[in-house]
């Protein structure tokens, strides 16, 4: 099975296939990367729409930011970057309204012309109401930011929806992802660096992977495996950590997506890429609209692919895609993170294995961390008094 490799990757997103890169490419070792899906990339797959040559996001929009210039120039090695700049857009009760909440947000849902100052003071008065108290939860941080008005409006129904989670349920940390503006700046994200890979994102862990000391085994089930694995062959597991100790100490709360995708009749459906919707009677969060996030690429044809977006609990038998991460969720963690410290020469990364909220950039980041930090000192030889034990990175 393991055919002399150094190193087992369970998993071939972007922290798995960060890892394996590095692993072969600086340290010259071996390395096995299995997934169970019969395709590269985790959730950031992405492959051409037959009928109108889009490039679908079969998992959901991938939207890469960063500041981190370490990340941006590590790609570069693997893709060039369109100039895409994400701008997002929420309707409510049938009017559409620029996201994050700007000054134009604002203006436009209190129907004044306001200053920034003007903004300011506004918001100031209907965000005060928990005084000095720190914000327990999702919804409490969001009226710390926004006030109370724009919070039913924009975030209460929206968040309900997609986290399947009463707001006052989730943690204050959420929604603080989410700039808040005092401008007309309407630009989704604040980070340096952005863009979508000219290619997709396929392409780019094609070119991962490429390396001739790196195999990948697609359609490969871990723990199918597992058994008969050596007992001192260093694992990089990547999947939900629940399931990799069979849920000894409870079922995780993970969020899930289904999408309807729908070719429709124009070329130009919703002249965006993302439209949210906050109305809480609208089943779906979002549609999303492929062709816009590749605006550099000539489409023929007057036809366009949509995606509706509705989330989920995820069941076992479910990808999961965000851990929901609410405070019983951080307990029964806290007992798999035990766990995951006494475990020999496994290493729990990424996403799933770590049960944190990470962007594509961050998970790279913590891989390029992780081989800096565990991986090189593990695998040059000095395994007695380096451990893969410890928390998950």
């Amino acid at each position: 099975m393991l055919n002399g490799a150094d190193l087992l990757v369970v998993g071939a997103g972007f922290y798995g296939a960060t890892l394996a890169e590095r692993v072969a490419t600086r340290l010259g070792r071996r390395v096995l990367v299995i997934d169970r899906r019969t395709h590269i990339g985790g959730n950031a797959y992405t492959e051409p729409d037959a009928a109108t040559g889009v490039e679908i996001h079969r998992y959901g929009p991938h939207l890469f930011h960063t500041s981190n210039k370490e990340v941006w120039d590590y790609l570069h090695a693997f893709t060039q970057f369109n100039s895409y700049r994400h701008r997002a857009f929420s309707s409510y009760r049938d009017q559409i309204y620029s996201l994050p909440i700007n000054l134009a947000t604002i203006c436009q849902f209190f129907g004044k012309r306001l200053s920034p100052d003007q903004a300011r003071a506004l918001i100031a008065e209907q965000s005060s109401e928990l005084g000095d108290r720190q914000p327990a939860n999702l919804e409490e941080k969001a009226i710390s930011l926004i006030g109370r008005p724009l919070y039913e409006a924009l975030i209460r129904g929206y968040t309900a929806k997609q986290w399947q989670t009463d707001p006052r349920e989730l943690p204050p940390q959420i929604i603080a992802r989410l700039p808040v503006r005092y401008t007309f700046e309407d630009g989704y994200f604040n980070d340096r660096y952005q863009g979508q890979p000219l290619e997709g994102y396929t392409a780019i862990f094609q070119k991962m992977l490429a390396h001739p000391l790196i195999e990948t085994r697609l359609g490969v089930d871990f723990f199918q495996i597992k058994g008969s694995l050596p007992k001192n062959i260093p694992i990089a597991y990547t999947g939900a950590i629940d399931r990799y100790f069979d849920y000894a100490e409870g079922d995780l709360g993970w969020r899930t997506i289904d999408i309807e995708f729908e070719h429709v009749d124009t070329p130009d459906y919703q002249g965006t890429g993302i439209m949210h919707f906050a109305d809480e009677a609208v089943p779906y969060t979002r549609i999303v609209e492929f062709r816009h996030f590749n605006p550099e690429r000539e489409f023929e044809g007057d036809r366009t692919l949509i995606g509706r977006e509705f989330s989920r609990f995820a069941r076992r038998s479910d990808e999961p895609y965000y851990p929901i991460d609410t405070r019983a969720d951080q307990r029964i963690y806290e007992r798999y993170l035990a766990r995951a410290r006494r475990e020999q020469n496994t290493h729990f990364g990424g996403r799933l294995g770590t049960y944190r909220y990470l962007d594509m950039h961050q998970a790279i980041g913590a891989a390029l961390k992780a081989f800096e930090t565990v991986f090189v000192p593990y695998l040059e030889g000095r395994s007695e008094t380096v451990s893969m034990r410890g928390r998950p990175s």
